[in-house]
């Protein structure tokens, strides 16, 4: 069972839980929940409870509007230069710790939402990223049990304003940080379903896509820090609560400009994409 938020026909973003055959459950069907993050923490109960509820409470999924998951979570952790070949490719050095930065929820969008450029920036990316879901609170927590504490995976779009990062690399939260620079969805998929599958997370395939072409394509198994250790790591920082996501790296960037449309392609996972809005102006001055 994967989870999800979906558009009702009133303009709520409403939970809901989809199941591979019988299609996409409104979670209020079961009992009324404030956010997907309580579906996390409450797996269980909904998982057993949609067994016995008829097939005409599901929705089609081709008839749904799929919405960002939640828009709240307690914090974003992205991860800059995680896969070897993109720091080559931006003539990086490796990093011997993981690189990483914080982003604001304001920034979050969902499946088919527009990407929208900032007036302020004139080379933005998009970066197709495997998203991990903290399932319940963590801290301190050793690399070989970080994984327990990871409900399930997404997939992401994290876009970045590169020219403002590359005046200057202390500018990295800035560039980071515009409205609709972080889309995730359409929905989470619990790591049990990739065990069940015999799927190890490291053979799973990230690629960024831009108007129906992988620009660039790299497995897991190449990132410099592992899931595990990312997670391990980060929660030696602060602690890790259900819901805080962290974007694990991109296999390569894509410039995008106003028009184009960008997807994050992850094995087992839905793709999720997004369209480029024309950029934004400065207002003239007063």
């Amino acid at each position: 069972m994967h989870l999800a938020a979906i558009h009702g026909a009133d303009g709520v973003e409403r939970p809901a839980l989809i199941h591979p055959r019988r299609g996409v459950l409104p979670a209020e069907h079961i009992r009324p929940v404030s956010s997907v993050i309580d579906l996390l923490t409450d797996y269980e109960e909904f998982s057993d409870a949609l067994v016995a509820l008829p097939d005409s409470l599901f929705l089609p999924r081709e008839t749904v509007r799929f919405a960002p998951p939640y828009r709240s979570p307690r914090k974003i952790w992205g991860i800059g230069l995680n896969y070897v070949e993109h720091a080559s490719d931006l003539s990086a050095e490796l990093p011997t710790e993981p690189a990483s930065f914080i982003k604001g929820d304001h920034t979050i969008i969902g499946p088919d939402d527009e990407i929208v450029l900032p007036a302020q920036s004139e080379r933005v990316t998009a970066e197709a990223e495997l998203g991990l879901v903290i399932g319940r609170t963590c801290r301190n927590v050793s690399e070989s049990d970080a994984l327990d504490y990871v409900w399930g995976v997404c997939a992401i779009l994290d876009q970045t304003a590169e020219d403002i990062l590359q005046r200057n690399p202390r500018f990295l939260t800035r560039s980071k940080n515009f409205p609709t620079f972080f889309s995730f969805g359409p929905e989470l998929i619990p790591l049990a379903e990739f065990v069940a599958a015999g799927l190890p997370l490291d053979d799973l395939a990230v690629s960024t896509v831009r108007n129906g072409v992988a620009e660039r394509t790299n497995s897991v198994s190449n990132m410099t820090f592992g899931l595990a250790y990312l997670v391990s790591f980060h929660s030696a920082v602060m602690p890790l609560f259900p819901g805080d996501i962290i974007s694990t790296g991109t296999p390569g960037a894509v410039v995008i400009d106003s028009g184009d449309v960008v997807e994050c392609r992850i094995t087992g996972l839905a793709p999720l994409r997004n369209r480029v809005a024309a950029r934004l102006s400065l207002p003239d001055p007063v």
